[in-house]
């Protein structure tokens, strides 16, 4: 099954690296503001990148 895309906003990369997140993030998938981890991976063949809210339930490998 193949996930469907929904194009949320569009933001310039600050110069200190920042890119400022939709506020449409915080209530489709229930983030919150300083507690929510994002997972950052790269598709290099389609040049997206892809954020995905970190399980926690991995035993703590990754933070």
């Amino acid at each position: 099954m193949a996930s469907e895309k929904i194009y949320l906003d569009t933001y310039v990369l600050q110069q200190d690296m920042r890119i400022r997140m939709p506020k449409a993030i915080l209530s489709n998938l229930n983030a919150e503001k300083g507690i929510t981890k994002f997972d950052i991976f790269l598709d290099t063949e389609e040049k997206t990148l892809v954020l995905k809210i970190h399980d926690n339930t991995d035993g703590g490998n990754n933070g």
